[in-house]
């Protein structure tokens, strides 16, 4: 008889346990013990807010596989001058770069390279005077990095391409130019183990 008001005793109290955690609710605001609380009841974060969405990156960080940052100066142009062209493209990467180059060099230096584009026209544009020739005069003596430079900065009346065109679409343009200065065929790879051959892209975040 005394076993059976015990356990009696001992199913009520563990009955009155049960119903008592169960009333207490999924979202009690006075547990026992909370397991790492500020994940539990963590602060709203609205992801779109219009002031977090307009923030721009930290300053000197690098996107993950983005090209290094040219850090010449517009003055800089005897440096500019000396660089090359850090990608190796194959046939697909010139035509890329003659994409981009119908695109945005085209409507001035012309789709053939010979300064006669929509804007000057044979002299019946709107643009009084032609701009230069890829194909001939001083264009020609150009190197590849005073081309992507120009392409950077802008020269004399023509403007900076920097925002329309990244780093790896510039030497893109510049490869189909120089590669149509050599006869309209790309220019050969250069050798695994030259300068010219190693990529310049990022594979961490990197900071200045």
């Amino acid at each position: 008889m005394k076993r059976t008001s015990n356990i009696l005793i001992v199913a009520a109290l563990a009955g009155g346990a049960l119903l008592s955690a169960c009333n207490k609710g999924a979202h009690n605001r006075k547990p026992g013990k909370v397991y790492v609380p500020d994940m539990y009841e963590s602060r709203a974060y609205e992801f779109y807010n219009p002031r977090l969405a307009s923030m721009k990156p930290v300053e000197g960080t690098v996107k993950r596989g983005s090209m290094l940052p040219y850090h010449l100066k517009a003055e800089d142009t005897a440096q500019a001058n000396l660089t090359k062209n850090p990608l190796v493209l194959d046939e697909a990467g010139i035509k890329e770069g003659k994409r981009l180059f119908d695109i945005y060099c085209g409507v001035c230096h012309g789709q053939k390279l010979d300064g006669n584009g929509p804007l000057y026209k044979g002299g019946e544009g709107p643009y009084p005077a032609a701009p230069p020739s890829f194909l001939a005069g001083k264009l020609m003596g150009y190197t590849e990095g005073r081309i992507f430079h120009v392409i950077t900065y802008g020269y004399n009346v023509m403007g900076s391409y920097a925002s329309q065109l990244d780093m790896e679409q510039r030497w893109k343009v510049v490869a189909y130019i120089k590669s149509m200065q050599g006869g309209g065929t790309p220019a050969p790879a250069a050798p695994a183990d030259s300068a010219a051959a190693r990529p310049a892209a990022a594979t961490v975040v990197a900071a200045k």
